[in-house]
């Protein structure tokens, strides 16, 4: 888990070596597998799982998911909470990446429609950009957000479930292999089905702001991209 004064990208040398495991075992007991990864640095890890599936030859990356449901949900909570609406009833979209300035909440998109002063948008999207360190900070050393992870990856593995059995117009935002945008694995709604990812919904609408958010997003996404495959290269 994080302590104080980690970054996500702090965990990459202990998850890269165990998601690469992970996933060559994966390669040879199930290669059909749905593989959802929340193990972080996602922006990483995800790259690490297509690369170790792809060397024994088995990649399909319409499989392989970055669980970034978590964003989804604290978007949810935050925007709920600030206009008065249950979370529940609320839904963000949230593309890009699962750190930092990667996470791209596209409030202008919610569900039901918000309207809040400029700077109360970006201080609401820093604070969802930041919420995994507000909860480091707030556990004081005691570890990382563990109950809302939990909770997070139980809905993505539930909407698989539930396209696989048949369900309809299952869609969630995950961070996959993608030709969206310049970064080669971005998250953004995609429609779910029996084998997995469907179809990919692509960018939402974006605001100007949101535009900006995105030109931030990739530079940062492509980095921690080639650092998860190149670690998959050189091991």
């Amino acid at each position: 888990p994080r302590k104080p004064g980690m970054t996500r990208d702090d965990l990459f040398n202990t998850n890269a070596s165990i998601v690469r495991d992970l996933a060559a075992g994966c390669a040879k007991a199930c290669p059909k597998a749905l593989i959802g990864i929340i193990s972080n640095p996602v922006n990483s890890t995800v790259p690490i799982a297509c690369e170790t599936l792809a060397k024994a030859g088995v990649l399909d990356v319409k499989r392989v998911f970055g669980v970034s449901t978590l964003d989804i949900i604290r978007a949810n909570a935050f925007i709920g909470e600030a206009s008065g609406v249950d979370p529940q009833k609320v839904n963000i979209p949230v593309i890009g990446g699962h750190s930092g300035v990667t996470i791209i909440p596209v409030l202008s998109q919610a569900t039901p429609p918000v309207s809040f002063p400029q700077d109360k948008i970006a201080a609401l999207t820093e604070r969802i950009q930041e919420a995994g360190t507000e909860v480091v900070k707030a556990k004081a050393g005691a570890g990382s957000a563990t109950l809302s992870m939990a909770y997070a990856g139980a809905r993505f593995a539930l909407a698989l479930a539930r396209a696989m059995n048949g369900e309809k117009n299952v869609i969630e935002c995950a961070y996959v292999r993608s030709d969206v945008t310049e970064a080669t694995y971005f998250s953004t709604p995609l429609l779910l089905g029996k084998n997995g990812l469907e179809k990919n919904l692509g960018l939402p609408k974006l605001n100007a702001y949101e535009q900006e958010l995105l030109k931030k997003a990739i530079p940062e996404l492509k980095k921690n991209i080639a650092k998860g495959e190149e670690f998959v290269k050189k091991n």
